[in-house]
């Protein structure tokens, strides 16, 4: 069983932001922004296309080359790559500061393109509604108390998954929508004692 772990400062966390020598990028990201509420579809549209590009990848592979995605997909703003023309595909498959993939740069583009299509909030809210919620009797869900205990997918992320596909979205299997839902702050799987366990 993986509880959490002493990080170079000596406080606990989850296993997963420690155990990668060399590479501050997980604890960054562990400490400032996984398990934390984010606002706004083109915040959401960006962790989703990043978990897209996860898939099948090291997340440390993405952490570091965030900014390079960033300034590829003009900010994940979702107006903006909407309207990317085939020679932005292009210069895409050609950038070494993203990982070039034919299929997840044409999820990307075509998910903005339907998320384009939206009213202003609706894909914030779409994912949002299917975050899990505790039981009346209980404040907050229960944290896990190790890795074993956070699961790869949910029958709500296999639900958003289904929705996001009806819609037109691609690469968004239940275990990236888990994925996105981590990320974004819909459920805390911060373990009991980590240092961002928050309620």
């Amino acid at each position: 069983m993986s509880g959490p772990l002493a990080g170079p400062d000596g406080l606990p966390r989850c296993p997963w932001a420690v155990l990668t020598p060399n590479a501050p990028e997980y604890t960054a990201y562990h400490d400032t922004e996984w398990g934390r509420p984010v606002h706004g579809d083109d915040a959401f549209f960006e962790r989703l296309s990043l978990e897209a590009f996860q898939s099948g990848l090291s997340w440390l592979t993405v952490l570091r080359r965030r900014e390079g995605f960033r300034a590829a997909f003009a900010g994940f703003r979702i107006a903006e790559v909407a309207a990317f023309t085939e020679a932005d595909r292009e210069r895409l498959l050609a950038d070494a500061g993203i990982v070039r993939n034919r299929a997840k740069i044409d999820a990307v583009l075509g998910n903005a393109r339907v998320a384009a299509g939206w009213p202003a909030g609706t894909l914030e809210r779409l994912i949002r509604s299917y975050a899990p919620v505790p039981p009346p009797s209980s404040p907050a869900l229960p944290a896990p108390a190790t890795t074993e205990e956070v699961p790869a997918a949910t029958e709500q992320s296999a639900a958003l998954a289904r929705e996001l596909k009806r819609s037109g979205f691609r690469f968004v299997g239940p275990t990236t929508a888990y994925a996105l839902m981590q990320a974004c702050g819909l459920v805390n799987d911060h373990l009991a004692g980590c240092v961002s366990r928050e309620g």
